[in-house]
């Protein structure tokens, strides 16, 4: 009956963890914005646990203790706030969902016993990380329409102008290098192609998703050129920085890493990919 227990309320706090808010403090030195090897395992160990849920956006908050001037404190928690968010994109935070980077300055310091002044001031020189999950989609029959499956198409779709929003591409023949984010010489050809009629058709608006294989647990993979775990970003970035030297408008673009949350099955390389979602179409000249 004990283990029935603690089982149900596992999945109550599974559950809860889930639907609301979670946050996680990372802790700096004295004048320091660079963080400390045992708060960067912390952090990681933190994003691990994001595995679980659907982000809707992230927040960044730093902040100093009471020491220095005000303009000083300033920007030491606005450079605290920046390398936290360097460090979560570095380890596959998507960084469109990265919506608050801001530095709040100083805490003032609240004594309640002078032998604590140290220990509160440590507290105080800080970054707060604020994740919002997406709120669940409700069945048809609750009230609440469910979103679509997106309709996959092909590069030919793209030349006969047939998209809409929503449609998906997926790249069948451009793969990536096992564990980087270049794509095999085998995949260029087809690159090209794309390139070429996403420079035509101005009116396309898409967003770039990576993928990897073979992790466990919908983790990212880790890119072996820079030793970083957001393969996923790379090789969507890789993407959106060939078509745009192509002559691809930045503005017409977004790339995100989607980790290993939709593995197609059978060989790998087929997991090692990236997709296009369509999110506008405008009108014909």
């Amino acid at each position: 009956m004990k283990q029935l227990i603690v089982a149900y309320l596992f999945l109550v706090s599974s559950f809860a963890f889930s639907q609301k808010e979670v946050t996680h403090d990372v802790y700096f030195g004295t004048d320091k914005y660079v963080v400390p090897l045992t708060e960067e395992n912390r952090l990681l160990l933190f994003i691990s646990s994001l595995d679980t849920i659907t982000i809707e956006k992230v927040s960044i908050y730093g902040f100093t203790d009471d020491s220095g001037s005000s303009k000083y404190n300033l920007e030491l928690s606005q450079n605290r706030a920046n390398t936290i968010k360097d460090l979560l994109s570095g380890y596959g935070i998507d960084p469109n969902l990265i919506t608050n980077v801001n530095g709040k300055g100083e805490i003032l310091l609240k004594i309640l016993n002078k032998d604590e002044v140290h220990q509160i001031r440590g507290l105080n020189r800080k970054v707060e990380v604020i994740v919002s999950p997406k709120k669940p989609i409700l069945k048809a029959s609750e009230g609440t329409k469910t979103e679509a499956a997106p309709i996959e198409k092909t590069i030919e779709d793209i030349k006969n102008g047939t998209l809409v929003k929503g449609d998906k591409i997926r790249l069948d023949k451009i793969y990536f290098k096992t564990s980087y984010s270049y794509v095999t010489s085998e995949s260029k050809k087809t690159l090209e192609s794309l390139a070429k009629v996403l420079v035509e058709k101005k009116k396309i608006y898409f967003t770039i998703q990576g993928h990897v294989c073979c992790t466990q647990n919908s983790r990212d993979a880790v890119d072996k050129k820079t030793k970083k775990r957001n393969l996923s970003v790379a090789r969507a970035k890789y993407i959106y920085d060939y078509l745009a030297k192509k002559g691809v408008d930045k503005k017409r673009m977004k790339y995100i890493g989607l980790r290993r949350k939709f593995p197609l099955g059978g060989e790998a390389k087929y997991d090692r990919r990236v997709e296009i979602l369509v999110t506008y179409v405008g009108k014909a000249n």
